[in-house]
């Protein structure tokens, strides 16, 4: 990128030889950088107060028929107008009124800090005001010419295989700056040059474009702080933001801004052909969740190997969240992004409006991120086999119902509640299969009759008599029996509340 450098200044008016200007003073005397400050326009006046008819960076020329002669005159009350306008510079036309600068007017200039320079009788001011023009066309064309060769440098950069990411390395070569791209989960997904950012501009930047993101209007912004300045252009249509351009650059031209602009629509056409193809893949993985709903694996297994890598290894825990409209978009590139980096450690998935979320069992705490990140309920099943995924996406549903607010909620704090006490909610079904599964493995595993002498004991009002007389076995068979579903159960038997609970369990769990 063309730095400030190549700006019209006034360094380089004063280095026109032909104009044989000369500085007042030495330059140590003003402030630091005056001498390479941008001259938009060079104008003449020797009014008393020309600041009316003046711009910001401006070099104002005078020959001093406004100062007496023969008297006192407020030289320090003119300098200090000049300095509030944003005058850059003051020229002084000698042997036309005066033979030198007045020492007065000098003394203010310096006290001031603003440069003053000879013009002499020799030099017209219309030789320095075009002098100052030729420069400016110069720059504004050495500009038009830079942003034509990014643009084409841009485009070309978009054909490579990478093309968004190589886009954004050429801008960032352009500018000559760091440039990143977040995506719509505010993710920093592209930069160049890779880690440039200290750590206190990036916590504060992904703070900002976190906001930015979550207002959803399209719009440009700056970011000032104490580690560096950012310019921010959204990306995508209002409401719809499928992410932010980020560079570190406080302030750019107009042909920074058109290259910059060139990007956006790269980016733009980029960000839909990824959208297009995120749908596709959205509808496959909707696919595989209903084939892990059949309880056969199998399919989606060899999908997902082929496609993304492995599933994640059972035991899994399934969780669901109420995540809806830019919210869900944003939370599903938030999980592309961590399922690509977790290689086979996180599956997820939409079915029936849902965002189902599959992860091992040991590593549920990851969970937590996508719930604070969102401010989203995420219900959480119980670990099981894939051979128990339509119970486990059950079971997490009923979590997800009993969150009162944000956060990660377990079925076992649900199921801890009780049966009775998710009859009102409607998901006591689902609960009183959870409660009943450990003993129905048990006689799966042990090829006991624990669930049928339970049924046995209840139908007979809990009278050992009356289930062995039902059951065709002694009483002390019941009785070893129920022992034994007590403690595969984890519930006395013995008291009103074991007994109330296993009842509507028996009753409501199938």
């Amino acid at each position: 990128m063309v730095t400030r450098e190549a700006e019209p200044t006034l360094r380089a008016l004063l280095s026109r030889r032909e104009l044989a200007l000369r500085l007042a003073d030495d330059e140590s005397a003003f402030r630091p950088g005056a001498l390479d400050r941008p001259t938009r326009w060079v104008h003449s006046s020797d009014l008393d107060d020309p600041t009316p008819f003046l711009a910001e960076d401006l070099v104002l020329l005078t020959t001093g028929t406004q100062f007496p002669t023969d008297g006192d005159y407020p030289f320090d009350a003119y300098v200090r107008r000049l300095v509030d306008r944003g005058v850059a510079a003051l020229g002084f036309g000698t042997e036309v009124v005066r033979d030198g600068i007045p020492p007065d007017l000098a003394a203010a200039c310096r006290a001031a800090g603003l440069p003053l320079f000879e013009v002499p009788y020799s030099t017209p001011f219309i030789a320095v005001a075009r002098a100052n023009a030729e420069a400016v066309a110069a720059q504004a064309y050495a500009r038009r010419t830079w942003a034509l060769s990014a643009q084409r440098a841009l485009a070309l950069a978009a054909l490579r295989p990478d093309g968004l990411g190589a886009t954004i390395a050429e801008l960032a070569k352009q500018l000559d700056t760091w440039v990143g791209m977040y995506d719509a989960a505010g993710e920093l997904v592209r930069e160049h040059p890779a880690g440039a950012l200290s750590p206190t501009a990036a916590d504060t930047l992904r703070a900002e474009v976190g906001a930015v993101l979550r207002r959803g209007a399209r719009a440009g912004s700056s970011l000032h702080s104490d580690a560096a300045a950012f310019t921010l252009q959204t990306l995508g249509r209002g409401g719809e933001l499928r992410g932010v351009l980020a560079i570190a650059a406080g302030e750019l031209d107009r042909a920074g801004r058109d290259v910059v602009t060139a990007v956006i629509a790269m980016a733009g056409l980029a960000l839909e052909q990824h959208q297009r193809l995120s749908r596709a893949r959205k509808a496959l993985r909707s696919g595989m969740v209903r084939s892990l709903l059949t309880g056969d694996p199998a399919l989606a297994r060899q999908i997902s190997r082929d496609v993304w890598g492995a599933l994640p290894p059972a035991p899994v825990v399934v969780a669901v969240t109420d995540a809806a409209g830019r919210r869900a978009d944003a939370l599903l590139d938030l999980l592309e992004l961590r399922a690509e980096e977790r290689h086979g450690g996180l599956f997820f998935g939409s079915v029936d409006d849902d965002v189902v979320i599959v992860v091992p069992a040991s590593a549920s705490p990851v969970l937590d991120e996508f719930a604070e990140r969102f401010d989203a309920r995420l219900g959480v099943s119980e670990p099981t086999p894939y051979a128990g995924f339509a119970k486990a996406l059950d079971q997490a549903r009923v979590a997800r119902g009993r969150a009162g607010s944000a956060g990660v909620v377990g079925f076992a704090e649900v199921q801890a509640g009780g049966i009775l006490s998710a009859l009102s909610a409607g998901t006591a079904p689902t609960v009183a299969a959870a409660f009943l599964e450990p003993l129905r493995r048990h006689d799966r595993e042990q090829g006991g009759r624990l669930e049928q002498t339970l049924r046995a004991w209840v139908a007979a009002d809990g009278s050992n008599d009356g289930a062995a007389s039902a059951l065709g076995v002694h009483r002390h068979t019941v009785r070893t029996r129920l022992v034994a579903a007590e403690r595969v159960l984890g519930v006395d038997l013995s008291s009103f509340a074991g007994r109330a609970e296993l009842w509507a369990a028996l009753q409501l769990g199938g």
